[in-house]
């Protein structure tokens, strides 16, 4: 097994972090924190526990999990199965969230494996160690953990923040750096979602999200949302009750059943939420109320929603089958997607590119961040003023970025590493930091052709996995900021979403109106372009318009 390297002047307590899963793209997160004689895995998002090394024998001496996302907690169940004494720690708040993902009627009712800690209250598991559980903003019950191992010589502190955030959002409070300002643990471990990219305020975020809402409807659009069962959904339908735009408009809201169960589940622990939240629900019911408007109304299946004169609001499972909402041609529908989805669409679902080309749907993407961007993860970091910093949980690439970013490579001894990776954690007064990862900065060329300028870049560049989404329209967009030429590339579902805006005229003769366009190529073997990718607006001699028969 490989191990990260790095010197330092050892410690006395062996210090390290195996790696089982590391939270890249769809795959879950897992750690195994060794603190001398003490193993703590830190969340169990694997699918199965075939990778841990004896099965016959508990992984660890007691687990924490930070909260109830399933890349975070799929896999605790199981685990509890196989090793019913194996302690399993977390929240209050998410030990009842944990069995929506239970299919398991006894394990739904059951949760006494399951033990809940208050916030900020340090609890002595043994002795020489004590864990301490924050609020980490991200989503109710979510929470990070600061582990205290205590010896002879001194103490050892690590922090896990699961995912966090430190912006307040409308269900729950974010982290608190002035809380942990000054904490000093010899190893944060924290995950780093949104690598280095910077995004507005999130009351802004919010405000654009309801604006674009309030226009569609303003346009006669019913409006899709598809959203993760606990979390985004719950945020959104709370700014749709309380938005100055919505309250008290005719309005209805409809919420398929796995969304509405956890907005059940929410009603029962108002306590454990802001007093904020707490105060809005004493005058009215945070969701279901048909008294006051907009109304919000569960949809247990597509069928069961009551027409009315205005449209709606619909917010369903992300896994769900979309197509089920979009087969009336009669309705016109406004689909917004979150601009950093963490899962697919459900199979059953039809391609993005075939909606578009669908005249009554539009389909958009929106932002409500759910964990910090660059600028508050590195903030979180030099408060806490760790000597070892382990990324987890994101894209490789937006991990590596914040890796190599000298501000942070320059103080702190920086680990991104991936699945089986076994990161040594020694602790000292001086280190010698591990060699960059791969550099994010290519050198190319400028030329100037004629009336047009072309860019060169190496070929290496290729290899990044987000090269494909560039390459896959060939358009870039470039703007001055400051003293520096911006470059960026313009993806697909930005160049349909832009396409969809600026419908083409029904009797313009295009690519998009021709019978051979399809998937964004042409199939006409008697046209130039055949097997080529096309604008839809384009427009070739051999064009035949679509048989508005078949």
């Amino acid at each position: 097994m490989r191990k990260s390297q790095g010197k330092a002047l050892s410690s006395s307590l062996p210090l390290s972090c195996l790696v089982y899963a590391a939270g890249h793209e769809d795959e879950g997160v897992c750690l195994l924190l060794s603190m001398g004689k003490y193993r703590i895995l830190l969340d169990c998002g694997v699918e199965d526990l075939q990778n841990f090394p004896e099965e016959d024998k508990p992984p660890a001496d007691l687990v924490f999990c930070s909260h109830a996302h399933e890349d975070h907690c799929r896999g605790l169940l199981q685990l509890h199965r196989s090793f019913p004494e194996l302690p399993i720690y977390t929240s209050e708040v998410t030990a009842k969230l944990l069995p929506f993902y239970w299919t398991d009627k006894d394990s739904q009712g059951n949760l006494n494996w399951c033990q809940t800690l208050p916030w900020r209250s340090p609890i002595h598991i043994s002795t020489d160690l004590q864990i301490e559980l924050v609020p980490a903003g991200h989503l109710p019950g979510a929470a990070a953990i600061i582990i205290t191992h205590t010896t002879p010589e001194r103490n050892y502190k690590v922090m896990y923040t699961g995912d966090f955030s430190v912006s307040n959002f409308q269900l729950v409070e974010g982290l608190s750096i002035e809380n942990l300002r000054g904490l000093a643990p010899d190893v944060l471990i924290l995950e780093g979602s949104y690598g280095t990219v910077r995004h507005p305020h999130r009351r802004l975020q919010e405000k654009q999200l309801m604006e674009r809402i309030n226009q569609a409807l303003a346009q006669g659009k019913n409006v899709l949302l598809p959203v993760p069962p606990i979390g985004l959904g719950q945020e959104i339908l709370k700014l749709l009750r309380s938005h100055h735009q919505f309250t008290g408009r005719d309005l209805d809201i409809w919420v398929d059943n796995s969304v509405a169960v956890t907005c059940d589940i929410y009603l029962e622990l108002l306590l454990q939420f802001p007093l904020s939240v707490q105060n809005f629900a004493k005058h009215q019911s945070l969701f279901w109320d048909e008294r006051i408007c907009p109304r919000m109304r569960r949809l247990n299946h597509p069928g069961s929603f009551i027409p009315s004169k205005n449209p709606g609001v619909f917010l369903v499972d992300y896994k769900s089958n979309l197509w089920q909402y979009l087969t009336d041609e009669t309705e016109e529908w406004l689909v917004l997607l979150p601009e950093h989805p963490k899962e697919y669409l459900h199979p059953d679902s039809p391609r993005l590119e075939l909606l578009h080309n669908l005249s009554y749907v539009d389909i958009e993407t929106y932002l409500l961040a759910e964990h910090s961007d660059g600028r508050n993860t590195t903030q979180l970091i030099h408060n806490l003023r760790p000597q070892h910093v382990i990324f987890t949980h994101g894209s490789l690439n937006y991990l590596l970025e914040l890796a190599s970013l000298e501000e942070l490579r320059n103080r702190y001894q920086i680990h991104s590493p991936v699945q089986g990776i076994l990161v040594e954690l020694p602790i000292g007064d001086r280190f010698v930091q591990p060699k960059a990862p791969q550099p994010v900065y290519y050198e190319g060329e400028l030329n100037e052709i004629g009336s047009a300028i072309a860019i060169s870049l190496p070929d290496t560049i290729s290899s990044d996995p987000r090269w494909k989404n560039i390459a896959d329209t060939g358009i870039v967009q470039a703007r001055w900021q400051g003293e520096e030429l911006v470059v960026r590339g313009v993806s697909q579902r930005e160049l349909l979403n832009s396409n969809s805006r600026a419908r083409m005229s029904s009797d313009l003769d295009c690519c998009n109106r021709c019978r051979h366009y399809s998937n964004q190529r042409c199939w006409n073997r008697s046209s130039p372009l055949y097997g080529f990718k096309v604008i839809p607006e384009g427009y070739c001699p051999v064009f035949e318009p679509i048989d508005e028969n078949s």
